[in-house]
């Protein structure tokens, strides 16, 4: 099809490209030999560094995701909706392979992660026309000790290619060759992905839910050391006043307090609160985050509607009196006029 030749693309191998000198030409088949899709379009997520766990009380997902991995001819499905930390979970599971911290049969393995946009789409390799998804199929039969964790997996259902790409990944799941980890919305899984059986057939869903507020709380506090390392910038406070201005993060952002939209649910939404905290304090060149960047970061949320950031506000000004006075900062009241006009994140 037009739209196929228009997608091919040259790619560089994994190796440095040997460039002959004399005839200015590249080495089709050293090209050939090197190409790795693992290496080129996927992501190592046992190889990255990690601060903390990045699936704070998520262990009985990560567990059950586990026992699927381990069962023969099985790979297991996230289903949740946006936000919830499905992805945290795969990292998860890649945190506790780097430690060890798993059954022996799953020690040694390797999570690579692909975007499913990624695989959808073709490249020219050795001066022929290929599907991404079968190299990387025809990569794995001679890998080993790998599990293979896509993204957004409902969109390699009936892509519209020449061969259906979710066929190619069944057929390797069949003789053993692929484990894989995917992850889709609850409403692409509905839409999409229970129309084919034979894939769900090898799959086995993992319902991941949202966290309750005090979980969305720990979750947050355990993430306070990534973020600090990314930005250099600590919490003024002891862990008692910390874990209470948390606590008014998650307030301010609970379920009928949030803007409705696809990423508006814990703990993402709670997340992003609190990073703008850090992000104030970055902006006024402040290496501790202090009570008034929370303030602010609750104030200019966009997934907040207007009349609760006002009501949340005006609690939060009662609730850190005497903070504000031991620190000697004063909080402004806020008013609707003073929020409302801002634009809304979905």
């Amino acid at each position: 099809m037009n739209n196929e030749n228009n997608n091919s693309i040259s790619v560089n191998p994994v190796k440095p490209i040997e460039v002959d000198k004399e005839e200015n030409v590249l080495s089709e088949k050293k090209q050939s030999v090197n190409f790795s899709v693992l290496a080129n379009y996927g992501e190592d997520l046992t190889a990255k560094e990690y601060v903390t766990n990045p699936a704070i009380a998520r262990d009985d997902e990560i567990k059950r995701l586990m026992i699927v991995l381990l069962t023969p001819e099985k790979s297991g499905l996230l289903v949740g909706k946006p936000g919830i930390g499905k992805t945290a979970i795969v990292e998860g599971l890649s945190y506790l392979i780097k430690n060890n911290q798993v059954p022996e049969a799953l020690k040694g393995y390797r999570v690579i992660k692909f975007n499913s946009t990624s695989l959808v789409g073709r490249i020219v390799v050795d001066g022929k026309d290929e599907l991404i998804m079968n190299l990387l199929v025809q990569e794995l039969k001679h890998t080993s000790k790998t599990i293979v964790f896509i993204d957004e997996i409902h969109t390699l259902i009936g892509g519209g290619e020449s061969m259906d790409l979710a066929n190619m990944l069944k057929a390797g799941l069949d003789r053993g060759d692929i484990k894989a980890i995917g992850a889709t919305t609850t409403v692409e899984y509905n839409t999409y992905v229970i129309r084919d059986r034979a894939f769900l057939r090898r799959f086995e869903k993992i319902e991941v839910l949202e966290p309750d507020e005090p979980t969305t709380v720990k979750i947050l506090m355990g993430t306070i050391p990534k973020i600090a390392k990314q930005t250099g910038v600590t919490f003024k406070y002891n862990e008692y006043v910390t874990e209470l201005l948390v606590k008014a993060i998650v307030s301010a952002t609970s379920e009928f307090k949030r803007v409705y939209g696809l990423s508006a649910m814990y703990p993402d939404v709670a997340f992003s609160v609190l990073t703008q905290a850090f992000s104030h304090a970055l902006y006024h060149n402040k290496k501790q985050v202090d009570i008034e960047d929370v303030y602010n970061a609750i104030k200019i949320s966009k997934r907040i509607y207007p009349d609760s950031i006002v009501k949340e506000l005006t609690k939060f000004r009662q609730d850190f009196k005497k903070l504000c006075e031991e620190e000697g900062i004063v909080l402004p009241v806020v008013t609707i006029e003073d929020v409302e006009d801002k634009e809304i994140d979905l």
